[in-house]
């Protein structure tokens, strides 16, 4: 009998230990800081593709931001009325990531000459666009900018522009990931678009490409 209850304490005791670790971790896993970027860079399946390769990455979202209509459907945004651009948003640790490191990610992922397009997609919907989310990254941001201008790694002008980010509104879940869920599709459509023949073109050994 008090084998029984001795052996039942201790099943007790290791599912309590269990519970409290278990709680511990979410408990740290919460209180990791955490900071967002938004950028539009095209189409926004490549965006998340090229940055959930970083390390400190969080998570990605693809969505819609800059324009005026409250909830837009992919048709809405295609339909290129509504003013928004396709665009994501990054969830990063700022300990393993700086804001800077992103930024640099992104211009080399991206055509930061051609307006309102990137590669084989046409329209303000695929316009390039830093959204910032406070006075560090706006200031980050234009120093950035400034920097590639100074630097002038081709002769056309940049066209990006730097905005203060506003409401973003995450796309339908059949694009979150896209990359993921539909591999051959995806990189089918990355390859056809032109997407890493024009980005090497443009960056050099600095492109960010698959």
């Amino acid at each position: 009998m008090s084998g029984r209850s001795g052996g039942a304490r201790g099943w007790l005791a290791a599912a309590w230990l269990a519970v409290a670790a278990a709680s511990a971790l979410a408990q740290a896993t919460a209180a990791v800081p955490t900071a967002k970027a938004t950028f539009a860079g095209g189409c926004f399946w490549c965006v998340e593709a090229d940055f959930d390769k970083v390390p400190g990455v969080i998570s990605t979202t693809s969505g819609y931001t800059g324009g005026t209509v409250t909830n837009p459907t992919y048709e809405q945004v295609s339909s290129k009325r509504t003013g928004h651009a396709e665009a994501v948003q990054i969830v990063y640790d700022p300990a393993k990531v700086s804001y800077e490191q992103l930024l640099d990610r992104y211009w080399h992922s991206i055509d930061p000459t051609t307006k309102d397009a990137q590669f084989c997609d046409h329209g303000s919907p695929y316009r390039t666009a830093i959204f910032t989310h406070d006075a560090a990254q706006a200031r980050a941001a234009q120093e950035s900018l400034a920097a590639l201008q100074k630097s002038k790694p081709f002769k056309e002008p940049i066209v990006t522009e730097i905005l203060p980010a506003g409401p973003f509104y995450p796309a339908e879940e059949y694009h979150q990931d896209y990359y993921r869920k539909n591999p051959v599709r995806y990189q089918y459509y990355r390859s056809a678009c032109g997407r890493d023949a024009r980005v090497k073109q443009l960056w050099g050994d600095k492109a960010a490409v698959h």
